[in-house]
């Protein structure tokens, strides 16, 4: 089975980076959907470490206003959604639910604070990446970011839990008029080898 053209295209070819917002809400119901997609990429030993933060109050933007560059304020203030991507640095503490059939598997995390960190980090990246393709997927915009404070993000929402945080992505129904044209990306022979 493969996806059409046009599903193509709305994953990949035609999707942008929006920096604009309609004031149109993203429901409940839409992030659920959303997360109920994106929880099914694979990550290593299943492990599932992402965590994610859907802020979309007036409250919760106020709390993550101080910690935003001057460059991503107004687009994040404006977006219906802004996402805390983030990772649980004990994830390895759900391995008994998520990787049943080794029981020893949190074992590998707990004797090596290297790998669970790096383990933590590079599959939570992967998480965040699968939730720019389910919400194209689900006809929604995204505006992907770094340009932020991660100490000051971990201290307004993570204190009580000790996730960290990766990056964010704005969500929603995106203005056309906040889009810039495609930049270059580099061709195959820049960018890969056959081995």
């Amino acid at each position: 089975m493969t996806i059409d053209t046009a599903g193509l295209d709305l994953l990949f070819r035609e999707a942008r980076t929006h920096n604009k917002w309609s004031d149109r809400p993203v429901s409940d119901e839409t992030l659920q959907e959303l997360y109920d997609l994106l929880k099914f990429g694979p990550t290593s030993a299943n492990s599932s470490p992402a965590r994610f933060v859907f802020v979309r109050s007036k409250e919760g933007k106020e709390k993550l206003a101080p910690a935003l560059s001057s460059g991503n304020m107004e687009k994040t203030m404006t977006a219906p959604v802004t996402v805390i991507v983030a990772y649980d640095p004990k994830f390895h503490e759900k391995l008994p639910k998520l990787f049943p059939h080794n029981p020893d598997a949190a074992s590998w995390f707990t004797s090596n604070d290297a790998l669970a960190a790096t383990t933590a980090f590079r599959n939570g990246t992967l998480q965040g990446a699968y939730l720019i393709i389910a919400a194209r997927a689900l006809g929604l915009d995204t505006g992907a970011m770094s340009g932020f404070d991660n100490a000051k993000v971990d201290a307004a929402f993570f204190a009580d839990n000790g996730w960290r945080s990766n990056f964010l992505v704005n969500l929603g129904y995106g203005d056309p008029s906040g889009v810039f044209n495609r930049s270059p990306r580099l061709d195959f022979h820049e960018a890969a080898i056959l081995a």
